[in-house]
């Protein structure tokens, strides 16, 4: 459980580097630290190998989509605790209901923007402090 003085973890997960990059570095920016995969099948080994506050994930990448992470999670609920899944896409308007249903709430359009992720950062803070 982080507090305000404690960097998050993040995890960025997008096929296309330099957005992967450029997420990454912001996070950082604002003081966190984050870790990449560059598809859904990355991304499960991650989440199998460390604890994250937040994940930024895209939708749309081969081998395991962002859809794909999610249902896994689902059934590993013990890699997923405490984790805000955070879905970054730019065609995600059909895949709402489906998202919804599988517990994601947080939806934001690509580019992601700075004061975006300042706050989602402060949401969790808010959400994890005594």
């Amino acid at each position: 459980m982080s507090t305000e003085s404690d960097p998050l973890r993040f995890l960025v997960v997008d096929d296309t580097e330099d957005i992967r990059d450029l997420m990454s570095r912001m996070v950082v920016r604002l003081g966190h630290l984050a870790d990449q995969a560059a598809d859904g099948v990355e991304a499960v080994e991650a989440l199998t190998r460390n604890d994250y506050d937040i994940m930024l994930l895209d939708l749309t990448m081969p081998r395991m989509s962002g859809e794909e992470v999610v249902r896994w999670l689902r059934e590993n609920p013990d890699r997923g605790v405490g984790l805000d899944i955070v879905i970054i896409s730019a065609w995600a308007g059909e895949q709402r209901a489906v998202l919804q249903e599988l517990g994601v709430s947080t939806v934001l359009p690509k580019p992601l923007r700075g004061q975006q992720l300042r706050d989602l950062i402060d949401d969790k803070y808010a959400r994890t402090s005594p």
